[in-house]
């Protein structure tokens, strides 16, 4: 390291060299402690995030075409806000309607589904063996408004409850309700939509505030890179090289994953129509768009209300068919969609992606699922990975006559 490149190259030794670590090691502390401090504004950070790298993205590449740069940026705000009023005007009024239809009959979904499995544990003894709940439910027939009752000894929202966590220890001091009643799944669906009003608020300032970073966006960077001339430089040499890294790896990981959202929805979209499930495309769309920016286990999450859906209105092969439909439209997102978008960036095992968002989940929630994977890509790809020294210079050549 050069002495322009150490601003502690004046301390006398060996404080030259202990004071650089100790300052990084400051510096990040203080910037993770600022991240935790503004941990409520954490969703307005991040949406601002990505709708800043959006259309800073977008704004680059309008270059060849406009050249006027204020010019540019207008017209990819006005596109963004022109398709965010179409879909709220159009799509989420159906999503809305056809999401209450979807809560209100979700235990008639489940009944019908433990009414399949009941009826194959009775053609089939060795699964009534290896699921001794369903042996002992299928020698007598549930009743038909078995779902009123609740769902306290159904199978399959004990399978959901494993899979998604729906019964927390607190449920049901929280709700008033018994766990696996309707009543408790009704409230959490109220308290999701309580949130409603505070993440359309989120989503609306992140909107303008993207706006407003993206027009000034060369100023913003000017003001940035001037804190290498001061006293301060110290911070922007330790941060600054990191922050810009792990900005591009998220910025591209989540672009790369909207393209792919939109094409599987689409996909789906179609798929389910032909199904004859027409009547919730827009809820079922909506959730597949969703559950795509949960690898892996978001195909999961996002299978459930098409198969359960499928089952209740056309039947066992309709759901069948739609498994079907899910497993082909992820085959192409895995095999032809994954390697053109992502190319060989951020490819990961699937193994491996499952290991790190079930750590990730369990620690962090809904963020460990969203930015486990990018932040898992960062430090293995970037952060821990040891710079390559520069290549020696060539040897003068010899003089004439040796």
């Amino acid at each position: 390291m050069s002495p322009n490149d150490n601003p502690f190259h004046l301390l006398p030794q060996p404080w030259d060299r202990i004071f650089p670590p100790v300052a990084t090691v400051v510096v990040w502390g203080m910037f993770f402690g600022a991240i935790y401090l503004l941990r409520s504004f954490f969703l307005l950070l991040f949406l601002t995030f990505v709708f800043s790298y959006l259309q800073a993205r977008s704004v680059t590449r309008l270059k060849p075409r406009i050249k006027n740069r204020i010019a540019r940026v207008v017209l990819v705000a006005l596109l963004c806000l022109g398709i965010l009023t179409a879909a709220g005007i159009f799509l989420v009024p159906k999503v809305k309607k056809q999401t209450e239809v979807f809560a209100s009959q979700f235990t008639t979904y489940l009944s019908r589904v433990d009414q399949e499995l009941f009826s194959l544990a009775k053609r089939y003894p060795l699964l009534g063996e290896v699921a001794p709940e369903l042996a002992d439910r299928s020698e007598q027939n549930p009743p038909e408004g078995g779902e009123k009752k609740g769902l306290k000894h159904s199978p399959t929202y004990s399978m959901l409850q494993q899979l998604l966590r729906l019964d927390d220890a607190n449920s049901g001091q929280n709700t008033g309700h018994a766990p696996g009643t309707l009543g408790n799944i009704g409230g959490k669906i109220a308290s999701i939509g309580g949130k409603v009003a505070s993440v359309t608020s989120a989503f609306l300032l992140s909107l303008l505030f993207s706006f407003l970073i993206v027009l000034d966006l060369p100023n913003l960077g000017a003001g940035v890179r001037a804190l290498e001339s001061t006293r301060l430089r110290f911070i922007y040499r330790s941060v600054a090289g990191n922050i810009r890294d792990f900005s591009l790896v998220l910025g591209r990981a989540l672009e790369a994953q909207l393209i792919i959202a939109i094409i599987n929805s689409f996909l789906t979209a179609i798929g389910i129509s032909l199904l004859g499930l027409g009547e919730q495309v827009a809820f079922l769309s909506v959730i597949v768009f969703f559950c795509s920016f949960f690898p892996v286990i978001g195909v999961f999450i996002s299978s459930i209300p098409i198969c359960l859906i499928a089952l209740q209105t056309k039947g066992l092969q309709v759901m069948f068919l739609a498994i079907l439909l899910i497993t082909i439209i992820h085959i192409i997102e895995g095999y032809i969609l994954n390697p053109r978008v992502y190319g060989s960036y951020m490819r990961i095992n699937s193994v491996i992606v499952l290991i790190i968002l079930t750590i990730g989940g369990k620690l962090f929630d809904f963020w460990g699922l969203i930015l486990g994977v990018p932040v898992c890509t960062y430090v293995f790809g970037h952060a821990i990975r040891l710079k390559k020294p520069d290549p020696p210079e060539p040897l003068p050549p010899p003089p004439d006559g040796d």
